[in-house]
């Protein structure tokens, strides 16, 4: 019903899409296009709120995050236009990047490999390829920049979500894992095991 819906709702918000997932999609906008539920090339808050919960979300952090992404998202990735349904615009989203992040994305939304590792190099103590929940908040840390609030409460939700969902029963958020997200791979992933694993309950 949600999908029907935002076809109808979003007729008159978007330009043509038709093709667009079919393109060559930068790192950033794979990222994104996971939570475009039915493919129109708008993110919808009920669709953010369905990925999350495909991902092993639960309902309370699917909610605020649904919330809290496409009311900061929507603005940016459309600017000059205004919905109450606050939908996030995948063609834009390199518009939506906030300040005190990695880097591992460039302005344009593409993958940059020396940041990533620069990641492990600098924060990975205990064990080179993963970061504990410790380590994790002193990378947050190096991250920020000076008055930049909304970057840092962005990049402080994105990551401790990551570390919630993703963590293993050690407690390590392991290198792969976070490369799965950046190149738009670990949400389709963690959506194949979910599914399974209901299938075998």
């Amino acid at each position: 019903m949600a999908s029907s819906s935002s076809d109808a709702l979003s007729s008159d918000h978007h330009t043509d899409r038709k093709g667009f997932y079919g393109g060559d999609l930068t790192p950033l906008q794979k990222h994104a296009a996971f939570f475009d539920r039915n493919k129109d090339g708008l993110i919808y808050p009920w669709e953010t709120f369905q990925g999350f919960r495909a991902i092993g979300a639960g309902i309370p952090l699917s909610t605020i995050a649904s919330i809290f992404i496409n009311f900061f998202l929507s603005g940016k990735t459309r600017p000059g236009k205004f919905s109450l349904l606050f939908p996030i615009d995948v063609k834009n989203i390199k518009k939506g990047k906030h300040g005190s992040d990695s880097g591992v994305y460039d302005t344009e939304g593409r993958f940059v490999p020396a940041h990533f590792e620069e990641i492990f190099h600098k924060h990975a103590h205990t064990n080179p390829n993963g970061l504990t929940s410790k380590e994790l908040s002193e990378m947050l840390k190096s991250f920020r920049v000076p008055k930049d609030y909304a970057g840092r409460l962005g990049a402080w939700t994105e990551w401790k979500a990551l570390y919630l969902l993703c963590s293993d029963k050690d407690g390590f958020l392991h290198k792969d894992t976070i490369r799965g997200v950046y190149d738009g791979s670990l949400f389709e992933k963690l959506e194949k095991e979910r599914a399974s694993a209901h299938k075998k309950a």
